[in-house]
């Protein structure tokens, strides 16, 4: 990386501040003003706090083995298992009470609750059902699945006989899911015949079928009949070696399962998380740090307590959704619920709705909703009683001052604390953000990292930056929620994530730098602004989506000579694809080959990759060692001013690619 190919630039404004309401810091399950430095005087063994929240089979030995960095272990020889921290430790207390909210998207439909009592049911047959299908210990069950509630019970039943599980969005491809599967070496995969999307059935079962027709070994598969409870399907025969999700519930009704004993670091789950290459890489998160870390950070920072009624809005394809939907709650007791629908069907007022409904006591969704919602007017929260809600919070992407103050006005009522939180899919869960009962708030800071956590702000020397200028975020130890490495590649492990700052040479765990790829600005007091990404990773509505992989998607289309894919500016999903296109000699430049590039984009990845914009150039400006200098095609997407152009072996297509944007 150099200073020529990443510029960042920090906007000094004088930034108000917000106090948390004094009722709310009364109450709150952290309101300790010593906490950073008693987590700092005490540090690692500070982590006993987030290891006590958990029930452990045997106890671990040591809170941090880091003689092997950055393969660190956490609470080593310590056993417990995911799914008893989830459900069993908590039936004699909250067994009648909701462990699962489930709303679904036709609003005329039966929604579903499901108590401790009745998920730790379900997930015991289906975790029967699963070992019965030949699933054992360390084998990868991959889950292609919509917010439906057998998607958590999946997970939550693999984590019970030790299996991992391996998650893919069910908005991505065929292609996307044969990719993953072939990856993980999985053999088992739980999807389902298809869900709603805008009142709509979609077939989901077909996409299913064409991706596992790409997956290089034999399959089990077990289809959940979601359309049928309405009484709609798509007339799907099953096929060899799929099983129905009822019939094998039926077939092991009553079952109950011993959960099996992990070791601390067994891995628990495999996130497919978008690259700068084009294959996804597989994050491992493991069974005690990862655990320990979502049931910290949901009790620290969202505050969350068992008689909550918890919302959160992502998907769980997402790390969000595993971390703050599944895991972090339910390791708490706290009743968490899932949505289907999307937030403006069949009208704008549909989350606020179900916020009043349910009486939500904390709502924790993306800055990309919040300005739809303020773009949809506040009228739409105005007719709704909102005030069971206590905390707001924010992620997947920085949220601007504008956004964060509407939120504060017209969801919290100036009374909630929101926590605007900064983490990724490496990272397990929150890293920097306020916590609500101690710190203040600053809207467009994240605020410090968290208690100890060491986060930086450094220059391209690995020098921390004086504050107020930007520099590149990094993470100098430890913690126990990070990712121990990539599915099969230690390799890439390092390259990716540490060669940059780090004596990768050393054993010394001081020499070991996460650099996470963000830049960043700090100010006096610590707060820190993340800027956004500086590698080729988009940021689109809270999805990382890797350049490489759209550019293949749209070299793949036949036509296209040469691709290059930057993110531009958007008003709702914070960035979108722009996706600049040499086309072959005799090619037209034309709209509908335009919208063949397109369908060639979502036939590969999925709707959520489908470019904003495609931009047909005679040339790309390259430097003279043929790098595309994708931050100059940014500035175009963007109607910014250009930057520095003299390494280009070709100065004057920038202009010429600009006469083209502004003219088309």
């Amino acid at each position: 990386m150099s200073s020529e190919d990443v510029e960042l630039e920090a906007r000094l404004e004088e930034q108000e501040v917000f106090e948390p309401a004094a009722s709310f810091v009364e109450g709150a399950n952290v309101s300790d003003a010593d906490i950073h430095d008693e987590f700092e005087e005490n540090w690692p063994e500070c982590w006993e706090r987030a290891a006590e929240l958990l029930d452990w089979e045997e106890p671990y030995e040591q809170v941090l083995d880091d003689s092997n960095p950055p393969f660190y272990e956490w609470f080593t020889d310590g056993t417990l298992n995911a799914s008893a921290n989830c459900l069993d430790r908590h039936l004699d207390e909250r067994g009648d009470e909701a462990a699962i909210e489930w709303v679904g998207e036709p609003v005329d439909e039966d929604n579903v609750t499901l108590t401790y009592d009745e998920l730790h049911g379900k997930v015991n047959e289906t975790a029967a059902a699963l070992r019965d299908l030949g699933v054992g210990e360390d084998d990868v069950v991959t889950m292609y699945m919509p917010m439906i509630p057998e998607l958590p019970v999946a997970m939550l039943a693999c984590a019970r006989i030790g299996a991992p599980h391996s998650v893919v969005f069910a908005g991505f491809s065929a292609d996307a899911l044969a990719t993953r599967m072939n990856s993980a070496d999985s053999e088992y995969l739980v999807t389902c015949d298809g869900y709603y999307r805008r009142g709509d059935p979609l077939d989901h079962l077909d996409k299913a079928n064409e991706g596992l027709s790409g997956v290089d070994h034999d399959t089990d598969a077990v289809v959940v009949d979601r359309l049928g409870r309405n009484g709609d399907d798509f007339g799907h025969d099953l096929g060899e070696r799929q099983h129905d999700w009822g019939e094998l519930m039926a077939d092991h009704e009553g079952a109950t399962v011993e959960p099996v004993d992990r070791d601390a670091e067994d891995m628990l789950f495999l996130m497919y998380t978008s690259g700068t290459t084009g294959q996804p890489k597989g994050v491992k998160h493991t069974t005690a740090g990862y655990l320990a870390w979502t049931a910290w950070t949901s009790r620290a920072v969202l505050d969350i307590e068992p008689e909550d009624t918890y919302f959160c809005s992502a998907d769980i394809g997402w790390i969000t959704g595993h971390s703050y939907i599944v895991y972090g709650p339910l390791a708490l007791g706290t009743t968490t619920m899932m949505y289907e629908g999307t937030p403006d069907h069949p009208d704008r007022d549909r989350l606020w709705e179900i916020i009043e409904e349910y009486e939500a006591t904390q709502l924790y969704t993306a800055p990309t909703a919040i300005r739809a919602f303020m773009k949809w007017g506040e009228e739409y929260p105005a007719g709704h009683d909102l005030s069971s809600l206590r905390l707001l919070g924010t992620v997947g992407e920085p949220i601007n001052p504008r956004a964060w103050k509407w939120y504060y006005k017209h969801i919290g009522d100036e009374e909630c604390p929101i926590v605007d939180t900064w983490w990724q899919t490496e990272t397990g869960g929150m890293m920097v953000t306020t916590l609500p009962g101690v710190t203040d708030m600053k809207p467009g800071s994240a605020g410090p990292p968290l208690p100890g956590v060491d986060v930086q702000v450094v220059d391209t020397d690995g020098d921390e930056v004086e504050p107020g200028r930007a520099g590149y975020l990094t993470v100098n130890r430890p913690w126990p929620g990070m990712l121990r490495t990539l599915y099969d590649n230690d390799e890439r492990f390092i390259e990716e994530y540490w060669a940059e700052y780090s004596d990768i040479d050393s054993d010394d765990p001081d020499d070991w730098v996460y650099f996470p790829e963000d830049g960043a600005k700090i100010d006096e007091d610590g707060y820190i602004t993340v800027l956004g990404r500086v590698d080729d990773v988009l940021n689109v509505s809270g999805h990382r989506l890797g350049t490489m992989e759209i550019e293949s998607a749209i070299v793949g289309v036949e036509g296209v000579a040469e691709a290059a894919v930057v993110g531009g500016d958007h008003p709702v999903k914070g960035e979108a694809v722009y996706a600049y296109v040499i086309v072959e000699d005799g090619q037209a430049e034309s709209e509908a080959f335009r919208a063949e590039i397109v369908e060639g984009v979502e036939d590969a990845i999925g709707p959520i990759a489908r470019p904003e914009r495609v931009i047909f150039t005679p040339e790309l400006p390259k430097t003279r060692s043929g790098k595309i200098m994708r931050r100059l095609l940014e500035d175009i997407a963007n109607d910014d001013e250009l930057g520095n152009t003299s390494t280009l072996r070709n100065p004057d297509v920038v202009d010429d690619i600009r006469e083209v944007v502004q003219g088309d």
